[in-house]
């Protein structure tokens, strides 16, 4: 995908929080996509689509993620460990958390296809 029109958008300190996809010509219209490459709502204004990346943040890198495709148990619970425009770097949560070997899943940015979907919350006791 070409992603040479999309404009990042920074928090103050400077970390990109996602990017505006131009829908019209003039960027009056425009489609946010958060830091993976998800579109988080549909198309809107520039600001109203600027505001909407400001709030989420980049919470996306905390999370636990699951993949879509024939990987195997290793992808019931991912943590995205790399993310740059060269791609998704995910591996098993829980034995990156333990610092240990793991496999690593390599991911193409942006995520357009939503591969990666969030993981189901689990039941805390």
């Amino acid at each position: 995908m070409d992603t040479s029109q999309w404009i990042s958008v920074q928090r103050d300190d400077g970390e990109i929080v996602g990017y505006l996809e131009p829908v019209a010509e003039d960027y009056s219209r425009v489609l946010p996509r958060n830091i993976l490459g998800h579109a988080i709502s549909d198309a809107c204004d520039y600001a109203d689509g600027d505001g909407l990346l400001q709030e989420r943040g980049i919470k996306e890198l905390m999370q636990p993620w699951t993949l879509n495709g024939d990987f195997g148990e290793a992808t019931s619970e991912l943590a995205i460990i790399e993310l740059s425009t060269q791609g998704i770097v995910v591996a098993n949560a829980l034995r990156t958390k333990a610092l240990k070997p793991t496999e690593r899943i390599h991911v193409d940015w942006p995520d357009v296809e939503q591969r990666l979907k969030p993981a189901a919350s689990r039941a805390r006791p």
